[in-house]
């Protein structure tokens, strides 16, 4: 992607999403969504144990959020907006290297989600971020007879992963 593409680099602080966040993370949700989540929704959500809401912040204001799940071996983005005046600024890649960091040869590989057919915006910004589409589900939301397509970026191990790991029984029983 050239820069050209971009209107500015908006520096973000990227946190845990807290109870305080809600009215502006609903505000980005409608405003980005035909069918948007309910509040009823994301606390249903954040309630789960095995998931994360974290907002993407810059002074005081809320410019994105994810939330996602953790598996055994995936990262799983159930909702990922930014604001509609900061699109284009590097806000939303920026999440995305956050739950990049958090992946790694050893346990968790890779990152998944669903975009609708018709969120063409979504598709071009999740493939420019290194996310490629690996299968279709037909018919997949509820509230419209849309297909889904499931993206994923897979981990690239660097060469600090690349040596061998230590076999710790080994060690300890000779």
């Amino acid at each position: 992607m050239s820069t050209a593409d971009h209107k500015q680099h908006l520096r973000v602080h990227i946190r845990w999403m807290i109870r305080r966040d809600m009215p502006e993370v609903l505000d980005i949700e409608r405003d980005s969504f035909e069918f948007p989540w309910s509040e009823e929704d994301f606390i249903r959500c954040l309630r789960q144990r095995n998931c994360i809401g974290m907002v993407a912040e810059r002074g005081d204001r809320v410019m994105g959020f994810m939330i996602y799940e953790l598996h055994k071996t995936r990262l799983h983005i159930l909702n990922f907006a930014v604001a509609d005046d900061t699109r284009r600024q590097t806000v939303g890649l920026q999440m995305v290297q956050k739950l990049v960091g958090k992946l790694s040869s050893q346990r968790r590989t890779r990152i998944s989600l669903e975009v609708r057919e018709t969120n063409l915006a979504a598709q071009v910004f999740f493939r420019d971020a290194g996310f490629f589409a690996t299968s279709v589900l037909r018919d997949y939301y509820d509230d419209s007879p849309e297909d889904a397509y499931v993206m994923q970026y897979m981990h690239q191990a660097d060469e600090s992963e690349m040596v061998l790991p230590i076999n710790r029984i080994n060690r300890l029983a000779g």
